[in-house]
């Protein structure tokens, strides 16, 4: 029923939907359930490309069977100290790390980063990963060097010195910078390919082309990150819910 658990005819259903090459709306329309379970539940079972119905409910069974050895039995609270719902921040964080996972992340990356952006603080010591990612200190480690080299943490030291993993605003500015040098190195190279294949063949058309999309985007971007960074550091209760500021 709506809001259970999937069942292995609902699993079923959702590899059906994606053979048929069907958005995860459209199957969760179809199915009365949330976005969000489909994507989770896509992305936990090797991805739109790789789910199986049967092999996806297997692993669920396992990882409930797991949690059930793990879990000791007694009363949890529903809340945490600060008054939210436990259950329901687990949720969300899942959500969100699926979703960064669907973005390309890899799936230790997504789950460190949805973890710090979830935390008030927006930071947490690599010890407070590990309690609360439960893996291993060199998984941690390993996705920190490689969200580090995207620019989309960085650290720290508190007043205690110990090394502490940070993420802000200013880390998505950075990160969207990035993107646009990236583009602008890749419209160079494809123009590079224009003389080597020599101007107006059928190849040299396609490169030149991608390189003028890529200039387009790259300017587009860079534009984008400065204005949006001038909005929010002026006003940071400015609209976020897809509106853009006014152009003048």
């Amino acid at each position: 029923m709506p809001g259970g658990r999937l069942t292995q005819q609902d699993r079923q259903q959702i590899a059906l939907g994606l053979a048929d090459g069907l958005a995860y709306a459209e199957i969760a329309r179809r199915l009365g359930r949330p976005t969000s379970t489909i994507t989770r539940e896509v992305m936990r079972n090797g991805g739109p490309t790789g789910y199986r119905a049967e092999l996806a409910h297997r692993a669920t069974e396992r990882r409930a069977h797991w949690r059930r050895q793990a879990t000791p039995r007694q009363p949890t609270s529903v809340s945490q100290a600060d008054g939210r719902d436990a259950a329901a921040v687990r949720e969300y964080a899942e959500v969100f790390t699926t979703v960064l996972m669907s973005s390309g992340l890899p799936k230790m990356m997504a789950r460190v980063l949805g973890c710090l952006y979830t935390t008030d603080s927006g930071s947490l010591t690599a010890a407070e990963l590990v309690q609360r990612l439960q893996v291993s200190p060199a998984t941690i480690s390993k996705a920190i060097a490689l969200l580090e080299g995207l620019e989309l943490v960085r650290r720290e030291r508190d007043e205690r010195r110990r090394e502490r993993y940070v993420v802000d605003n200013d880390l998505w500015y950075q990160s969207m910078v990035r993107s646009a040098r990236d583009n602008t190195q890749l419209a160079e190279t494809a123009r590079q390919g224009v003389t080597v294949l020599g101007p107006g063949t059928p190849a040299a058309t396609r490169l030149e082309s991608i390189a003028r999309f890529l200039d387009f985007i790259s300017e587009s971007l860079s534009r984008a990150a400065e204005q949006a960074r001038e909005v929010l550091h002026a006003n940071p209760e400015a609209p976020s819910a897809g509106t853009a500021p006014r152009a003048e």
